[in-house]
């Protein structure tokens, strides 16, 4: 069945059409969810209640740009609406760093899974910025709206993020050189 007549039939609300969307979204889905989540069951969570909300507004699904694209866009909301509601992002002023503390990793040999730990291991309100700037190519006007939240925190919760990634991987660096020397 085509993509155009699946979402069709799930605007007119066809069961058998939702279920086959979903199976046919729900691995990708879920590995953003996972990106936007402190643990499997919240990212379980976000998808099922993206998936609702999927279902509810596709009819707002214009046939204009990528479908996929759209779902991600309701996913990532869904996810990010139930931090905002949470209040995890507002840091105090006197912690704001400088919008141009860019941090560059040098090191070839890191691997993706790897890294993404890192990721993942950042505190809540570094990796949602994180991951929607460098991962998701969001402006910061548009994760200021997304989480409520001024440009100015988001490129500093975007620095810092940076700022930790990068100690983190100098350090367990630092202790693998180190065991290899010993």
């Amino acid at each position: 069945m085509s993509l155009n007549k699946l979402i069709r039939q799930c605007r007119e609300e066809n069961r058998n059409a939702q279920e086959q969307l979903y199976r046919l979204y729900s691995a990708k889905l879920f590995g953003l969810c996972l990106k936007y989540s402190n643990n499997r069951q919240e990212a379980e969570d976000n998808l099922q209640d993206g998936f609702l909300t999927i279902f509810a507004k596709i009819s707002q699904f214009k046939n204009e740009g990528s479908f996929e694209g759209w779902m991600k866009r309701v996913i990532i909301n869904t996810a990010l609406q139930k931090h905002r509601e949470q209040k995890v992002y507002a840091i105090s002023h006197e912690n704001l760093l400088e919008a141009n503390d860019e941090v560059e990793l040098d090191s070839e040999e890191i691997s993706l899974d790897y890294l993404l730990l890192c990721v993942q291991s950042l505190p809540e309100r570094y990796r949602q910025v994180f991951n929607l700037y460098v991962l998701d190519g969001f402006s910061h006007r548009e994760i200021a709206k997304a989480l409520n939240i001024s440009e100015g925190t988001s490129k500093s919760n975007l620095s810092r993020a940076r700022l930790v990634l990068k100690e983190k991987i100098e350090n367990d660096q630092e202790k693998c050189n180190s065991a290899k020397t010993s």
